[in-house]
């Protein structure tokens, strides 16, 4: 910010003795990386190589350049030379967790020149890798990363890794920069990995006037994580029918109710890891006995071409109320049994929300047996807070959210350079 308006004011000046302004600006680096293509079928436990290129398209030459790699959680640095230094970067802003590597090059970088690597840095693949991401930042300044550092920095063990003249390249042209003095591309790397999206339901058991706790489950079983790119946008939204009979009286903080009745429910970040579990807890009063009623849990019915096993896609949620001359089951061959780590098999032909069916089910989380207290009184229903989905945004930790679409590494550069200054 100081450098544009000291440039604003340098111009006006330039223009009240008659010169022109342009020449001042041409001095400046106007660093341009050059096009990386996309990495895509890569298998976890492979490598690949993050082939970047840039150009100084200003005037003058520089003594001194930095490129750093941000790698997103699915990926690793595989070989990291020893002119190199690599941050664990813990989330903030809804950005999920990365690692970063800042490679210094001193020598001189010419103007109109094409520059890379001599040798392409490598990133390894993860058993987590899914839809990834590498972003990569060129830079007149040192690109380190400031507060958001959760650990590091690590210097590299491998060889120096130096800068090369690619005369066979063509350079970027003269005035092409869009920023003064930095650069960023992020490269989009699709593994060729699986997610294994579940839900676990519950068994209820009390008497009409009761109220019991209700708690069903969305786990990613994995192998992979997954992050869909857009910060407030869930990877999936979990569908919560009620069995008939009961009202809600305490909701879950990320679900909302639906006009249908049901709720849906997003996920407390933009991303879930390989093994995360999300646990949805509501309040239901029982109001009077409805032989068969029966409730379900189910991912929304949208396409989720990384998770083949759509076996577990829905669950039962059943109602046995005592008294009645005979409760709800939850279908054919049924079982449901409490204690975590449990397997919830879900009735055949369960049916939850906006039509996402599920046949036998098999949760990756705990079912639920829910414990009855008698007179209980509890609030209104809370099921309208917040919460990630169509509709419903989930609270936002920051509002430096816009700057997500060239990845985190370009923000770094622009708030490291205000630091500095």
């Amino acid at each position: 910010m100081f450098r544009q308006t000291a440039g604003a004011v340098g111009a006006v000046a330039l223009i009240a003795l008659g010169a022109s302004p342009v020449a001042a600006e041409d001095t400046a680096p106007g660093l341009v990386l050059g096009e990386i293509a996309p990495v895509k079928g890569v298998k976890p436990g492979s490598s690949f190589a993050v082939p970047a290129t840039f150009t100084n398209t200003g005037t003058e030459a520089l003594a001194k350049v930095w490129m750093s790699y941000e790698v997103s959680h699915g990926l690793s640095h595989a070989e990291l030379p020893s002119n190199c230094l690599a941050w664990k970067v813990g989330g903030f802003d809804e950005i999920p967790v990365s690692t970063k590597a800042v490679c210094a090059f001193d020598q001189t970088v010419k103007p109109g020149v094409v520059y890379a690597p001599e040798k392409a840095l490598k990133v390894g693949v993860l058993d987590s890798a899914l839809y990834d991401s590498v972003t990569v930042v060129v830079s007149a300044q040192d690109n380190a990363p400031g507060d958001e550092a959760s650990s590091g920095p690590v210097r590299g063990t491998g060889p120096e890794l130096k800068l090369a003249e690619r005369p066979d390249a063509t350079p970027a042209a003269p005035g092409s920069a869009e920023h003064e003095d930095w650069d960023a591309r992020e490269v989009a790397v699709n593994a060729a990995n699986t997610a294994d999206f579940q839900v676990t339901g519950a068994r209820l058991k009390g008497r009409v006037g009761d109220t019991v706790d209700l708690k069903v489950k969305f786990t990613n079983a994995g192998p992979g994580w997954m992050y869909r790119g857009t910060v407030g946008i869930p990877v999936t939204r979990v569908l919560i029918k009620m069995p008939a009979g009961t009202t809600v009286t305490k909701g879950h903080a990320y679900c909302e109710k639906q006009p249908s009745g049901t709720y849906e429910c997003g996920t407390d970040q933009a991303w879930v890891d390989e093994g995360a579990v999300h646990t949805y807890t509501f309040r239901l009063r029982i109001d009077k006995a409805v032989p068969g009623a029966k409730g379900s849990v189910a991912l929304e019915a949208k396409p989720r071409p990384f998770d083949p096993d759509k076996a577990n896609d829905a669950a039962d949620i059943t109602l046995d109320v005592a008294g009645s001359g005979g409760g709800s089951t939850g279908g054919s061959g049924a079982t449901t049994s409490g204690g975590d780590g449990s397997t919830s098999a879900g009735g055949t032909g369960s049916t939850g929300g906006s039509g996402a069916t599920g046949g036998s089910s098999t949760g990756g989380g705990s079912s639920t047996t829910g414990a009855s207290t008698t007179g209980a009184t509890d609030s209104a229903p809370t099921g309208d807070l917040a919460s990630t989905g169509s509709g419903s945004t989930l609270p936002l930790a920051g509002a430096a959210v816009a700057a997500v679409g060239i990845g985190a590494g370009a923000v770094l550069v622009v708030r490291r350079r205000r630091a500095t200054r």
